[in-house]
């Protein structure tokens, strides 16, 4: 990373950074995914589009509604669709009026449970509901057999707040991840070669036991972060390779503090399951580019007789573009009362909190002018993690 001195004080880019490809990446986390939200709301006052925007699970939500609206409509949206999975709740009365009385993190982690609890046995309105009676009295074979809860209102919900014939469009390249239920495979499905519908979007999220698999085409699906929670390597390893600059967005830290009783063991067993180690992913990367880039300098010194070798003519595929990366972390950062039900609590105060953490980690980062500039060193990938500096 180069160093970082912050000098910028007015965030809207006048020009577009010397890119090719503007990337959104967004990782799943359930009822964190408000914390994308407000990350992809900084983002748009900068005027930093994405061209591509990439998601799983509840990322795969937020990335649907963003490449199928016009950008002065998508912060609308979004804020649409978290609003109304967050406001008929029947807490939210109590929420409102103990917002004061629940301040510390003792109250709050009280407060927290109860409204997870709520999720967990009233639902999410346009959302989920509890199925009735429960899966282990339906028939065997039956959807209802599969699944504790009913997702089928989301395709609705989907269907008001995503125009899918711009997404198919090519305006916006969107992908989204799911893990075929047969084969075990990671499959990623993708505006340049596949029609996406609200099928693909629902079969991103469908996190079983809680929601069943969603049939495409006759295959079933499952969540893609049951194998992957993060789509950064399906951007950077994309057989088009781009000058990048991604904004890679997780909603679960790798890193964390040694747990000290069973409810502390839960969360760091969840957020170690679901980060996916991002900076591991990118660190690998990085290594991959140092052997593309030297690969490229010692074909360019080979004389013409081993140009023309099947081996050399291999290596410089490969290596072909120089293409250059910046990578942009922005995780988020859990406070110490979310506890590992922070990923189905659904209530309008947390909702607000974590779009707002992820604005404002957001503009801490655009502050710094050197995450927009081309990278300048031998393996063409710069990395920023801003907010854990």
């Amino acid at each position: 990373m180069p160093k970082l001195k912050p000098t910028r004080k007015n965030l809207k880019v006048g020009t577009r950074p010397p890119f090719e490809c503007i990337a959104l990446l967004l990782q799943g986390g359930g009822a964190l995914g408000a914390y994308q939200a407000g990350v992809y709301e900084a983002l748009a006052e900068a005027n930093l589009q994405p061209d591509w925007v990439a998601g799983i699970s509840i990322g795969a939500v937020n990335s649907a509604i963003i490449a199928g609206n016009s950008p002065e409509n998508r912060v609308a949206k979004l804020r649409q669709f978290w609003e109304h999975i967050t406001s008929e709740n029947i807490w939210d009365s109590v929420n409102s009026l103990s917002a004061e009385a629940f301040q510390g993190d003792t109250s709050r982690t009280f407060l927290n449970q109860f409204n997870s609890a709520s999720s967990l046995i009233n639902g999410v309105t346009g959302f989920f509901k509890p199925r009735f009676p429960s899966p282990w009295f339906a028939q065997s074979g039956s959807v209802a057999a599969t699944s504790y809860y009913d997702n089928s209102a989301l395709k609705g919900l989907l269907a008001s707040l995503v125009d899918f014939d711009r997404v198919n469009s090519g305006e916006t390249c969107l992908s989204v991840s799911a893990v075929d239920i047969r084969t075990g495979n990671f499959v990623y499905f993708d505006t340049r070669t596949h029609v996406i519908k609200p099928e693909h979007i629902m079969a991103s999220g469908a996190l079983p036991p809680g929601f069943p698999a969603v049939e495409i085409e006759g295959e079933y699906y499952w969540d893609g972060g049951l194998v992957s929670n993060t789509p950064l390597q399906w951007v950077v390893d994309s057989r088009e390779r781009q000058d990048t600059l991604a904004f890679q967005v997780d909603l679960w830290s790798a890193e964390g503090e040694m747990p000290g009783n069973m409810a502390e063991v839960m969360t760091r067993q969840k957020e170690i399951l679901y980060s996916s180690r991002t900076r591991a992913a990118t660190d690998r990367f990085r290594h991959t580019q140092t052997m593309r880039h030297t690969f490229a300098n010692l074909y360019e010194k080979l004389p013409p007789n081993l140009k023309n070798s099947p081996e050399a003519k291999t290596l410089a595929a490969s290596a072909a573009g120089r293409k250059v990366y910046n990578i942009v972390h922005l995780i988020y950062k859990a406070r110490n009362y979310e506890g590992n039900a922070k990923d189905y609590e659904f209530s309008r105060r947390s909702m607000e909190e974590h779009w707002k953490a992820g604005y404002n980690a957001t503009v801490r980062t655009l502050r710094y002018p050197q995450v927009l500039e081309r990278p300048t060193n031998h393996d063409g990938v710069f990395t920023f993690d801003i907010n854990n500096m």
